[in-house]
């Protein structure tokens, strides 16, 4: 089954803002870090923000200052605030976590565009 459900995403014009949503299921008993990667047309997918449970952020340099992620432990959720969006932005966003049952999970992917 579906383990983590995305939202959020769609098509905004250059310097718009979006914010995905990736809630976790019952079953996965605890999660430790948990965040945003994506994929990009013709590149190699990367790592946007994760939260390292410590409570400690990691930023790619790219969306450092536009980016914000935020998580709410009692719903299991985690959000990704886009702000200032660029045209490069354009990718699939997935939505990661890992914890126990020992194992990493993945989103389905939700799509981000932006044009110019």
């Amino acid at each position: 089954q579906v383990q983590l459900v995305e939202s959020g995403g769609g098509l905004v014009q250059a310097g718009g803002s979006l914010r995905l949503s990736c809630a976790a299921s019952r079953s996965i008993f605890r999660i430790n870090d948990m965040g945003w990667y994506r994929r990009a047309p013709g590149k190699q997918r990367e790592l946007v923000a994760v939260d390292i449970s410590t409570g400690s952020t990691i930023y790619a340099d790219s969306v450092k200052g536009r980016f914000t992620l935020s998580r709410d432990n009692a719903k299991n959720t985690v959000y990704l605030q886009m702000n200032s969006l660029k045209p490069e932005d354009t990718a699939v966003y997935y939505c990661y976590a890992n914890g126990v049952p020992a194992g990493a999970y993945w989103g389905q992917g939700t799509q981000v565009t932006v044009s110019s």
